[in-house]
């Protein structure tokens, strides 16, 4: 079965990538959680970027704040695909930051990036990913877009004036 690689560069963005663990368990994926510092271990983060196809993970979510070079770091070092999550840290310039490090990669060296803080969808687009192979994961994600679609047309009745 796939799994799903969610890093982080430090312990204070759990919070906000707790949202990509939840739509994982969610959807009965498998994942491992580390944090990985694109500054403070670099040795670790070549080590899990060249290895983590070998280790059974199709995709990585990789949440960072600041700098933010965790994702496209990891980007260039392995094959798989990269969710980059944008977190507004407490050294953030409003988040502004760690969009634009995530989401202006260079040619040749793609990161998927969902918006600041946007670990839930970070989540539910590595299990599309996975779906797209996976035909029991494939029947999960239309069955959550189909609650999606219900919750509106549930929230509209009684609207009419």
């Amino acid at each position: 079965m796939s799994k799903v690689g969610i890093i982080m560069g430090s312990k204070s963005d759990l919070p906000v990538m707790q949202e990509a663990i939840d739509m994982l368990n969610h959807f009965k994926i498998d994942f491992e959680v580390d944090i990985v510092s694109a500054h403070r271990t670099p040795e670790k983060l070549f080590d899990y970027g060249k290895h983590a196809h070998t280790r059974g993970f199709s995709v990585i979510i990789a949440g960072a704040g600041g700098a933010a070079h965790l994702p496209g770091m990891i980007a260039s070092l392995s094959p798989l695909p990269i969710i980059g999550v944008p977190v507004k840290s407490t050294n953030s310039i409003d988040g502004w930051d760690s969009i634009l490090s995530i989401l202006q990669m260079p040619g040749g060296v793609p990161v998927a990036t969902v918006a600041l803080n946007g670990a839930k969808n970070a989540g539910i687009l590595a299990a599309q990913i996975i779906g797209s192979s996976d035909p029991q994961v494939m029947d999960k994600i239309i069955a959550y877009k189909e609650d999606l679609k219900a919750k509106v047309i549930d929230s509209a009745k009684g609207l009419e004036y």
